[in-house]
């Protein structure tokens, strides 16, 4: 990597990494309040609250538990800081070497597998980089570059943003600053910027699956591979925090039967396809 490359790559590591600490010195609001029963908890994640997954599993949580479940929107690296700040009891994250580093450096414990979706690499409608016959993420992210197509980033050390730099990592080229669209927002905030940009964009595939009729001009051009499998896990703090049993709690119950049962088929009957995989099925592709 030259001199060029590395201040690039140091220029988006540090504005990630602003947007994370700019987040957590704000005052927490909660995004979100489900049930109102005496055990308390909270947790931090992005889009399966986004998306209409989590009200459904905390509804049905406080009720069975009596318990309150409150949530706080954040991107997995902002979620992660939120946990190690203790300002939320538990997160589910979709950031798994960061994860792994944090049970690796102590501070974190209970990574467990819940469930996947996909990353997929959505695109114009005439895919001018023509990523549709690329041979895997790596090459279809080399296309973009290479034929100076725009690139729209979360920019916000979300799970998605690190999934970014990791294919582009292994691509060996840098993003060029000429084409790169940083939103530092939320899914389908970028999303929206990149149909309305004519942008190449990486997202969940849960999310498309919900927003694809208000995305004319994107289309999913490319999916497939280990490097694009998304898991989620939980993880808690290791010392833990006073909402701490009520959370593991509900880990516990985010792997019960039933509830893998409704990961199976959460928005086939409204979208035509599942949004998720269960945990046994991510198991198959996702080692760790």
């Amino acid at each position: 990597m030259n001199i060029t490359s590395t201040k690039r790559w140091l220029i988006i590591g540090l504005i990630a990494v602003a947007m994370t600490n700019a987040y957590s010195q704000t005052t927490l609001k909660p995004d979100a309040v489900w049930g109102s029963g005496a055990h308390k908890f909270s947790l931090a994640t992005g889009s399966p609250g986004e998306l209409g997954l989590l009200e459904v599993l905390a509804t049905d949580f406080a009720k069975t538990h009596d318990a309150t479940v409150t949530w706080y929107k954040a991107g997995s690296g902002q979620a992660m800081r939120l946990l190690q700040d203790r300002k939320v009891d538990m997160v589910l994250a979709h950031a798994p070497p960061a994860e792994r580093k944090a049970v690796a450096d102590g501070w974190a414990k209970g990574r467990n597998l819940i469930g996947s979706n996909e990353f997929w690499i959505l695109g114009p409608v005439n895919d001018p980089a023509k990523i549709r016959s690329a041979i895997d993420a790596v090459d279809a992210f080399k296309r973009i570059q290479d034929t100076g197509n725009k690139f729209v980033s979360r920019g916000d050390n979300s799970g998605t943003h690190q999934k970014e730099n990791e294919i582009w990592r292994a691509s060996g080229r840098t993003p060029d600053t000429t084409t790169l669209i940083i939103t530092k927002d939320f899914m389908t905030a970028s999303m929206k910027r990149a149909n309305d940009e004519g942008a190449y964009f990486l997202t969940d595939s849960s999310t498309f699956i919900v927003e694809k009729k208000n995305m004319p001009q994107l289309r999913m051009l490319f999916r497939g591979g280990p490097i694009l499998a998304n898991p989620y896990h939980t993880l808690y703090l290791s010392e833990p925090t006073e909402g701490a049993s009520t959370a593991q709690k509900f880990g516990d119950y985010l792997a019960s039967e039933k509830v893998q049962t409704l990961l199976r088929d959460f928005g086939r009957q409204q979208y035509g396809e599942a949004m998720y995989n269960d945990a046994k099925t991510t198991a198959k592709v996702v080692k760790d």
